[in-house]
């Protein structure tokens, strides 16, 4: 452990903290050419780092100073477990600091090792959203683009088979097209649902040995196949992912859903901001108020705090959000407007309706 001393500053003191480091090769907690102690700095502006061999010094703000250790302490304790930083985990850790939490227990919680690369939940609504996932039966990932909803179902489920707790994993999406007609595939059936189901395989080769992958699609240990295939099947010790579950009706959900055989899993992935349904009700949308008491089911929502890919996919979100808050507002103001209106002319073509005064 790190040893650290911050002596009790005076009013508008600076604070210092001086930290050595044992056991860690200063490279791996700095970054090639020091490039997680710049995020460091940048997170910490009123805070100034100094490094001498393997001491680290700290002097600034008291309370960004006190902020400052504990990530450092805790971006120690994730290098010692194995883990390789990047200068957005040191971004997020800050968060995570700030909001009383543990960096190194959340990123530190490894799923899959694939090719020297480990998959692990990044945020605090991930790590929640895997625990659901090991708790429960049925869970509903909800939220927006780059949460990591299906990248991290697809990861249990490689995860289960690989511990041998599943016999199978299967993969769903429904075959809708984003917003745009695509109109006649060439080719074999395989070949039309072909580019609806790209994202799984792509998926797919990047958390196994992709030469091992065509084998297990071909034994039946691994299916990947478009919602309208699950109709009448019931599907016993397998772990089963509904991709773009928004793109359901209530009839494909319950359909889906009844599916569920013994010692079986499911994980529903879903985005209700991007329905793409022609006309009528998004069957993700209506199993959040169904199913919300049953127990054994879970519904775990992300948010754009916990969207891991460019930080503009955030503040995007964001920006959509707040702009559709906005429409609904002005549409309830209208549908006020009109009830208003409606009234009124009623009463104007009906005397009955008009109130009456009270006798004097």
């Amino acid at each position: 452990m790190p040893n650290s001393d911050i002596p009790v500053p005076g009013a508008g003191a600076n604070a210092e903290a001086h930290l050595e480091i044992d056991g860690v090769a200063m490279v791996r907690l700095l970054g090639p050419q020091d490039r997680l102690l710049s995020t460091l700095e940048k997170q910490y502006p009123a805070v100034q780092v100094h490094v001498r061999g393997n001491e680290l010094t700290l002097v600034g703000d008291p309370a960004q100073v006190a902020s400052a250790r504990t990530l450092v302490e805790e971006l120690i304790a994730l290098v010692k477990n194995g883990h390789d930083l990047h200068p957005a985990e040191v971004g997020r850790g800050r968060q995570m600091v700030d909001a009383g939490l543990s960096p190194s227990a959340v990123l530190g919680e490894s799923i899959l090792q694939v090719r020297g690369k480990t998959i692990r939940p990044m945020t605090p609504g991930q790590a929640d959203y895997v625990h659901a996932i090991d708790e429960n039966t049925i869970v509903f990932g909800i939220g927006p683009a780059g949460t990591g909803k299906t990248y991290l179902a697809m990861a249990k489920a490689v995860q289960a088979l690989q511990r041998k707790e599943v016999d199978r994993i299967i993969l769903s999406r429904p075959a809708i097209e984003a917003g745009e007609r695509l109109g006649y595939l060439p080719g074999t059936l395989t070949d039309k649902i072909d580019p609806y189901l790209r994202p799984l395989y792509d998926a797919l080769n990047e958390m196994m040995d992709p030469e091992l992958v065509p084998k297990l699609l071909a034994a039946g240990t691994i299916e990947v196949a478009p919602l309208a295939y699950m109709r009448g099947r019931t599907l016993n010790s397998s772990f089963v992912v509904l991709d773009e579950a928004q793109n359901t009706t209530p009839e494909q959900m319950k359909m889906f859903l009844t599916r569920l055989g013994f010692g079986s899993h499911m994980v529903i992935t879903g985005d209700v901001t991007q329905i793409d349904l022609p006309a009528g009700a998004s069957g993700l949308r209506l199993v959040t108020r169904v199913l919300k008491d049953i127990d054994d089911i879970e519904f775990s929502y992300l948010t754009s705090e916990d969207v891991v890919r460019h930080s503009l996919v955030g503040r995007i979100v964001d920006a959509y959000t707040e702009y559709d808050q906005k429409q609904q507002a002005k549409h309830f103001e209208r549908e006020q407007a009109r009830d208003f209106a409606n009234r009124a002319e009623r009463r104007a073509a009906d005397p009955s309706l008009r109130p009456r005064r009270p006798k004097s």
